[in-house]
């Protein structure tokens, strides 16, 4: 059941933001009566780029992602910068540099800092910023700390590469370095890790669809095309004919292929983690249990099964002298050899209790629990302080 919206607070905030607007969504709340409002604001105001920016976040949350994408770009047009202010006095000024494109283009850091005394000015960089020689240092807010909310993707990586010689002579600090984020990508993120003492982290290779229906592989494998996220046309292919029936199906160019492990526990159900290194140091942010191999958070049942959340709660509880402390060395190498302040893990063990990596990226989402991840944001908040 759709619950309804009282719109008179809203109504007159200058910019909402993604944190508020994902929790309205979570809490299933109906966002049309919202998304009418924000048109109606921008209706009366062509020129409101917060309106804008906002309506293409709700667009996003209801599944219209094309055109959440073409408001996202009418607001960047008008506005690069949108300032998130803190509810107390402002200790540190924190630039994010972002990109366009949906939920999965940025680090959320928004999730964070809510509550906090930091003030976040997220700032949207386009190919145009680079044409004219000085543009990107003349329009940048003012900012105690900079970091870098771009993901690794191949829309990104021109933009990652144009940011490097940018941000390599400022004066600020610079966290998550771009060219660190550019080495993100599965196929090279594996060969990143490769030798790693206590890692597994099955070789990723990239196929184009002629290479794909040329090659030769041992099964079972996963597959999935290049860019995708969250599950989208992933899948576990078990034989060679069963891999010709999914390429038919695919309007992709190129494709990720890597054995598939099976990573079953003893009582037949898997469990993948997500894991969060903050200046290396690891915080779980869940654990998503299910009797699937392709687990994610919201498809493994987790909100309907009382005795998985208790589970999770229970190794959130011991997480730092149990599962931390037995795979300290792995998140020990991941943070030497990734060089991110701020990277997420999606991970599980393998039967010999190796650390299986999934996938490592700096644009994870951290969930919404305020109750179990005040030690995670206040780590990632004193990241930050300590740049100064």
């Amino acid at each position: 059941m759709k619950l309804t919206l009282n719109l008179s607070e809203l109504r007159a905030t200058p910019f909402i933001g993604l944190v508020e607007l994902m929790r309205l969504a979570h809490a299933n709340v109906d966002l049309a009566p919202l998304g009418q409002m924000l048109i109606d604001k921008t209706s009366d105001n062509l020129n409101d780029a917060n309106a804008l920016m906002d309506l293409a976040t709700v667009l996003q949350l209801r599944g219209n992602r094309e055109l959440a994408l073409q408001v996202q770009a009418q607001a960047i047009a008008l506005q690069r910068d949108y300032v998130l202010p803190t509810k107390k006095s402002p200790t540190l000024r924190v630039l994010a540099l972002l990109s366009k494109g949906d939920l999965m283009a940025n680090t959320p850091i928004e999730f964070l800092l809510e509550n906090s005394d930091i003030e976040l000015t997220q700032f949207y960089v386009t190919e145009d910023l680079f044409t004219v020689a000085g543009a990107f240092n003349e329009d940048l807010p003012e900012h105690d700390v900079l970091f870098v909310a771009i993901a690794e993707s191949e829309t990104n990586l021109s933009i990652l590469k144009q940011l490097e010689p940018l941000l390599r002579i400022r004066s600020k600090p610079v966290l998550n370095k771009p060219e660190r984020i550019a080495k993100m990508s599965r196929d090279a993120a594996c060969q990143l890790l490769a030798n790693a003492a206590g890692i597994v982290m099955p070789n990723t290779v990239r196929y184009t669809m002629e290479t794909l229906n040329s090659a030769a592989f041992e099964y079972p494998l996963i597959i999935r095309p290049v860019d995708s996220h969250a599950g989208h046309d992933l899948e576990k292919i078990d034989s060679s004919t069963a891999l010709t029936d999914y390429v038919a199906q695919q309007n992709y160019d190129e494709f990720f292929v890597a054995r598939f492990v099976d990573y079953r526990n003893a009582d037949g159900l898997f469990r993948k983690y997500r894991i969060m290194l903050i200046a290396g140091k690891p915080f779980l942010a869940h654990l998503a249990i299910s009797s699937h191999w392709m687990i994610h958070y919201l498809n493994a049942g987790m909100a309907d099964d009382a005795a998985k959340r208790a589970e999770e709660a229970h190794v959130m509880h011991d997480f730092p002298e149990n599962f931390a402390k037995k795979h300290a060395p792995a998140f020990q190498a991941i943070y030497e050899r990734t060089g991110l302040d701020y990277i997420g893990i999606d991970c599980s063990e393998t039967q010999d209790g190796k650390l299986l990596i999934f996938e490592i990226d700096s644009c994870m989402i951290v969930p919404y629990k305020p109750m179990h991840m005040a030690k995670l944001f206040t780590a990632f908040q004193c990241l930050l302080k300590a740049t100064q």
